[in-house]
């Protein structure tokens, strides 16, 4: 669960009365290196506030909200991964709410579950580039409805209103399928080129 007191503790005795209090925390005060150095994690209210707008941005574009809501803790988790029982205590939800959107993302193949070493307990963790991920997996389904419409056109005929209607469809998620793979390959090409590094920022030295 995202609280303040998982923080480093030089990092809350430095910061925690700045964070808390809405302004920008002291970083030197907690003991802060040049480069790479560590950065106070914002209040845990500050965390949950975050969690459900970025929910509610994504339940906009169609997920279901349980999954919105577990899919946007485990991206504010500091190690990208969380048990069930911290979905649940973070959230207030109950632990068959938060298999029923594990189940869900897993479909997208936004998460993995992984069992924790020498536990019963799994471990629900984002997959690097998930948003590419769950992009590709679309493919088939597109692949499903090219299929599904080059079958009407031939049941129908082609020189029927139906049958252009069909063929049409078939045009179209040929076109799409053939862009996105191009823009599949044009990503993972520009992937990382974008971002600095740690300790790589343009501010002063």
């Amino acid at each position: 669960m995202a609280r303040a007191d998982d923080r480093p503790d030089d990092a809350v005795a430095g910061g925690r009365g700045d964070a808390a209090a809405g302004g920008p925390a002291d970083a030197d005060a907690g003991g802060q290196g040049e480069a790479g150095a560590f950065q106070v994690r914002p209040d845990a209210e500050v965390v949950s506030r975050f969690v459900e707008r970025f929910a509610a941005v994504l339940v906009q574009a169609g997920i279901l909200r349980m999954p919105a809501r577990v899919l946007a803790a485990l991206l504010v988790s500091e190690t990208g991964s969380m048990t069930s029982a911290e979905l649940v205590e973070q959230l207030q939800v109950s632990p068959a709410a938060v298999s029923g959107a594990v189940r869900y993302l897993s479909n997208f193949r936004l998460l993995s579950v992984e069992r924790e070493p020498g536990s019963r307990r799994d471990r629900y963790r984002i997959l690097e580039d998930g948003w590419f991920q769950a992009s590709a997996s679309r493919d088939h389904a597109l692949a499903n409805w090219e299929s599904a419409s080059r079958e009407g056109a031939e049941l129908f005929g082609h020189d029927s209103a139906v049958g252009q209607r069909f063929a049409q469809s078939v045009e179209y998620f040929e076109f799409i399928r053939k862009e996105i793979a191009g823009v599949f390959t044009r990503w993972q090409e520009y992937k990382g080129t974008s971002r600095p590094g740690p300790g790589s920022d343009s501010a002063p030295s």
